[in-house]
């Protein structure tokens, strides 16, 4: 069996170092949904949401969240309008979100400028 040249060696080594970059910095940039508290005030809901990002300026931040039903309905939306840089990770309310009173749960889902919409979903059990 001939042996690999040290060139493709090296390919081989700069490719999983590569890939190993590219997941590491995908996976840093991802919104995470910390916590998320509802509390319903009358025949309306308020929701305070914690996120983490590695937000670096203007042209990378997480940008907004919302709420959705089971099937994806959006029943609220919270836009994030700066950077968190130095406040991680921050909390951020949204008031009068109407919620059918047989509903039992929500998700809260995360933007990025730059990445968009997180796969990361976080379920909201409603008392």
């Amino acid at each position: 069996m001939k042996k690999p040249s040290s060139m493709t060696i090296r390919i081989a080594s700069l490719i999983i170092v590569s890939t190993f970059g590219l997941a590491q910095t995908t996976y840093a940039d991802a919104v995470k949904i910390v916590n998320a508290v509802a509390t319903q005030h009358g025949d309306s809901w308020h929701f305070d949401v914690t996120l983490r990002h590695n937000d670096t300026g203007w042209d990378h931040y997480a940008d907004e969240w919302r709420v959705l039903s089971a099937d994806g309905k959006v029943l609220g939306d919270r836009v994030l309008y700066h950077p968190h840089e130095d406040e991680q990770p921050f909390t951020r309310g949204l008031s009068s979100v109407k919620i059918p009173e047989d509903m039992k749960k929500v998700y809260i889902e995360a933007h990025c400028k730059v990445d968009g919409w997180a796969k990361q979903k976080f379920e909201v059990n409603l008392k």
